[in-house]
């Protein structure tokens, strides 16, 4: 089972989510590591702190960039490939709008909420699931993934 794992890059509880869901036995994509070697999309690889505070050089010049064209093509690659979204708290508008496309899409949807919560939010409801730990992430796409596994093998009667 594929999993996007969306967060922040100022969230230091992702790395750890990423390690326990890949120890679980699920394949995921972290946006820090999407591909050996690669540590991730930074805006500094393609503005300035100038043109990060200019709408209008924002629009033309940061987001027409290639790089930002590459980082965006592998996240949103791993997103629509996924089956499953979980969103680690704390986070920013990023990670929402990534959780948002995969509610969307029909994705298994899950919110890790952080302790103490940073933030109550009642469009949550929303999604799949909403986890208070870690543990119980992994019971939810486990369970999800053994529904999923069942209703192939009736089909593939």
């Amino acid at each position: 089972m594929k999993i996007y794992v969306a967060s922040s890059w100022r969230n230091m509880r992702q790395p750890s989510v990423v390690e326990a869901l890949g120890a679980a036995g699920f394949s995921v994509y972290d946006f820090r590591h999407p591909t050996p070697g690669d540590n991730g999309f930074s805006w500094r690889q393609c503005a300035s702190e100038s043109q990060l505070k200019d709408p209008r050089a924002f629009r033309d010049e940061v987001l027409a960039s290639a790089v930002a064209q590459e980082g965006f093509e592998k996240d949103m690659s791993a997103l629509r490939g996924a089956d499953a979204t979980v969103l680690v708290l704390p986070c920013g508008r990023s990670a929402h709008l990534e959780l948002g496309y995969a509610a969307g899409a029909g994705q298994l949807t899950i919110v890790l909420l952080d302790d103490p919560m940073s933030e109550p939010e009642l469009m949550y409801l929303m999604n799949s699931y909403i986890c208070t730990n870690l543990d119980e992430v992994i019971e939810r796409l486990a369970k999800h993934e053994k529904l999923l596994k069942g209703s192939q093998s009736i089909r593939g009667r």
